[in-house]
């Protein structure tokens, strides 16, 4: 990508994406690896009048924290990380990853410490957000262990996260506009029904949504976006599902989890690689087992499977639903330490029915 491009992409993000101007207290964070945009992003958001405080990272820290940190060192919150979600007015993160599994051999216990101890401090930023006090974006930056992950070469990866952030179009704001205006039609149409019922290959899962909120992300909390969201009641939930796609966390890839739900809670789970790790994560902590979020992916220009989650829960055609802690402003009062996305692809043999009328078709949607 270009100067001219990060620039482009960086006033998106804060004109469009989180609205900065004088008085805002702004964190721009994210790996190293993204020095042209973080300090696109920089300058744009000092053009604005900000106060901003910029903060980036190396790939491997977080590895050598968990080698190296005992388990009193762990629930450690630094003053700048605290600040950041207790006080600044915004947040933009960029995924920089050089090395996607950096955390493969991280031990699990030693994961859970970090983020059990982080839980209140999400749960207040989350509060905080859905109050408005606190606005926030995250992208992700080109690398080559992001193109690697999507079988794709570097550049070629680029110009698909351009398409897919819709960078490519001759006004981005005006695209996201409309695609935002379509989400909000679909809001409408959902939020006079009740139940969900899902169906697909190895997969028959019901859940209740009544009187829940539907959120629409329009490419401002998320960039690329491109989903309706709301959160379950969280016992409703009853049946199996089978998830399309591995799931990428934390350094490691589970493939193929199966599910089995009764009373909203996770009863049966299995994997064909890495059980032990998806056994141990929905006992991170009692909310872990039930449902935080269920949402449509409606972005059509994320065409296929990259192993990040940031994209693949967008595409269009296909379901997510994540484990564990909710958002608040649905109505969902699940709380856990983690928040795990799995996709649910219904473009072939896949329907997800509306108190009975279909919505979802085979990737098409019918409302």
């Amino acid at each position: 990508m270009s100067d001219a491009s990060y620039e482009r992409w960086a006033e998106v993000l804060v004109d469009y994406s989180t609205g900065i101007g004088p008085g805002d207290k702004v964190v721009i964070a994210g790996g190293v690896a993204a020095e042209p945009l973080l300090r696109a992003i920089y300058r744009a958001a000092l053009r604005r009048g900000a106060d901003v405080v910029l903060n980036p990272a190396f790939t491997d820290s977080q590895a050598d924290l968990f080698a190296s940190a005992s388990d009193a060192q762990l629930p450690f919150i630094s003053p700048l990380e605290r600040w950041a979600l207790e006080e600044a007015t915004v947040n933009i993160t960029v995924m920089a990853s050089t090395n996607t599994r950096a955390l493969a051999s991280a031990d699990p216990a030693k994961q859970g410490v970090w983020s059990r101890a982080r839980t209140a401090l999400r749960e207040v930023a989350a509060e905080r957000a859905a109050r408005g006090e606190r606005r926030w974006s995250l992208t992700i930056f080109p690398t080559a262990a992001y193109a690697q992950d999507a079988d794709m070469a570097t550049d070629e990866f680029a110009s698909f996260l351009a398409s897919a952030c819709m960078l490519d179009r001759p006004d981005p704001v005006a695209a996201w506009r409309d695609l935002s205006a379509r989400q909000a039609r679909m809001i409408d149409w959902l939020s006079q029904r009740g139940e969900l019922h899902i169906t697909g290959p190895d997969t028959d899962l019901r859940m209740s949504v009544a009187g829940r909120v539907w959120i629409n992300s329009d490419g401002k909390r998320n960039f690329p976006s491109g989903e309706v969201f709301t959160g379950p009641h969280e016992d409703s939930t009853e049946g199996y599902v089978r998830f399309s796609y591995p799931v990428v966390t934390q350094g490691r890839e589970v493939t193929d989890i199966r599910l089995r739900f009764a009373g909203g809670l996770v009863v049966d789970a299995t994997a064909s690689k890495n059980e032990p790790f998806l056994i141990e994560t929905l006992d991170t902590d009692p909310g872990a087992r039930r449902l935080g979020e269920i949402a449509f992916g409606t972005n059509y220009g994320i065409t296929r499977f990259t192993k990040n989650i940031l994209l693949d829960e967008k595409i269009g055609g296909t379901m997510h639903m994540a484990l564990g802690s909710g958002y608040p402003e649905t109505g969902n009062q699940n709380r856990s330490a983690i928040h795990w996305d799995m996709i649910c692809d219904l473009r072939t043999g896949g329907r997800a029915t509306m108190d009975g009328e279909v919505v979802l078709e085979n990737g098409e949607y019918r409302i």
